[in-house]
């Protein structure tokens, strides 16, 4: 008989592609990482591995192997929501992933909503970069978790989870109220929008995240390369970084949410953002992660462009 945490493993390394790199994402040590593979090895009846120089390749039975464990483990995600749903009421930790801008804006009124509708079940909330959620959700680490993708920067398909849509946003270029030309460009034209500050400083995010790529990309798009002075995560900085003049970004409608900057222009570029919630394949109809869905959507504040994103 197979054994299900080992298939975890061997999916873990068909998308990481060393030894090494599975025993650091999921804390073992790389030989632990190796025994248990040549566990399922022989388990199996066959070699599921070859070694080319420094990383490990799979199989042909081995790359099958693991196709046939993401139905298993969505087949088990399956079978744990119909036992929920057969308990009964909702109760026990429910690990909640979300990046910061939704953090602040929806998603405490959706636990206001889960506390007076399941008061047994006990919402953790993690800040998580949508980048790092597909790992965590795997791992075990998260339940559920809000992710975003940019149109610049759609999300790629992640193995054994799923999602489904919660709204969209609107993207705005930020830029000092003095900036820029006297007559600036039409909002609706994105690329010049963005080309009159080409020769401005801009604020980014830390490399590795969406929204560093966005903004990259969307520059790309318009024909120049921006000229990064600041690397900032949390958008009410970067506004005040925008209103002290120090430069200029792009950022989502739920981040300048609240009074106004005199000191800051926005323009309303075409690109949207949208948000999206994931769980593991097969954990939709669980009773805890359907409930968190229902309290989200309930959540979204009107004035989002395009609320509630089409599936």
């Amino acid at each position: 008989m197979l054994d299900v945490r080992r298939l975890r493993l061997l999916r873990e390394l068909a998308r990481r592609g060393t030894i090494a790199a599975v025993a650091e994402a999921l804390a073992f040590s790389p030989s632990a990482v190796s025994q248990q593979l040549a566990v399922l090895e022989r388990e199996a009846g066959l070699p599921l591995l070859e070694r080319t120089g420094r990383r490990v390749r799979l199989t042909p039975a081995g790359q099958h192997l693991v196709g046939n464990a993401e139905a298993v483990l969505e087949r088990l995600e399956q079978a744990e929501s119909d036992l929920a749903e057969a308990r009964g009421g909702l109760a026990g930790a429910l690990r909640i992933g979300a990046f910061p801008t939704a953090t602040r804006a929806i998603v405490p009124a959706a636990l206001s909503a889960l506390a007076r509708r399941h008061p047994g079940l006990e919402p953790m909330v993690r800040e998580t970069d949508p980048a790092a959620v597909a790992h965590a959700l795997r791992s075990g680490d998260l339940d559920v978790a809000l992710v975003h993708a940019y149109d610049f920067v759609p999300a790629a398909r992640e193995p054994g989870l799923a999602t489904e849509p919660l709204y969209r946003e609107a993207m705005y270029l930020a830029a000092p109220a003095g900036a820029g030309a006297a007559e600036p460009p039409a909002a609706d034209d994105q690329g010049a929008v963005l080309r009159a500050h080409a020769e401005d400083p801009w604020i980014t995010a830390t490399p590795g995240t969406l929204c560093h790529a966005m903004t990259e990309r969307a520059c790309q798009a318009a024909g120049f390369a921006p000229r990064v002075r600041h690397r900032v995560d949390e958008f009410a900085t970067v506004l005040a970084l925008v209103a002290a003049g120090q430069g200029v970004a792009v950022v989502p409608q739920l981040g300048v949410t609240g009074p106004a900057d005199p000191a800051v222009r926005l323009t309303r570029l075409r690109m949207q953002r949208r948000t999206n919630l994931a769980f593991r394949s097969g954990a939709g109809a669980h009773p805890a992660v359907a409930a968190f869905g229902a309290a989200l959507r309930a959540s979204v504040p009107p004035e989002l462009a395009g609320s509630r994103a089409p599936a």
